[in-house]
């Protein structure tokens, strides 16, 4: 809970402004739905799952299997700017 007070005591900080291309891109990934970068992460792993099956090169499963965790870092950022915009 300590994370999600600091956000909360930064969002309510008036002393703290963020940039304009920062306030541009939240705008933009909060109208993404946080459900589409779960889905692109399981479909990163299914993916994955398929290259290692079909091919004899497991460095290309390897990389694409590595995109899922950053799509759930991108889902949960995008999942707490919305909730801190909408406060």
């Amino acid at each position: 809970m300590a994370i999600a007070e600091t956000i909360k005591n930064l969002a309510e900080n008036e002393e703290h402004r963020e940039g304009k291309i920062t306030e541009s891109l939240e705008h933009q990934s909060a109208k993404i739905p946080s459900v589409v970068y779960l889905n692109l992460a399981f479909a990163s792993i299914a993916a994955s799952i398929a290259v290692a099956a079909t091919s004899k090169k497991a460095e290309w499963a390897n990389f694409v299997g590595l995109w899922a965790p950053s799509f759930m870092l991108i889902g949960i950022y995008n999942k707490i700017v919305k909730q801190a915009s909408s406060k």
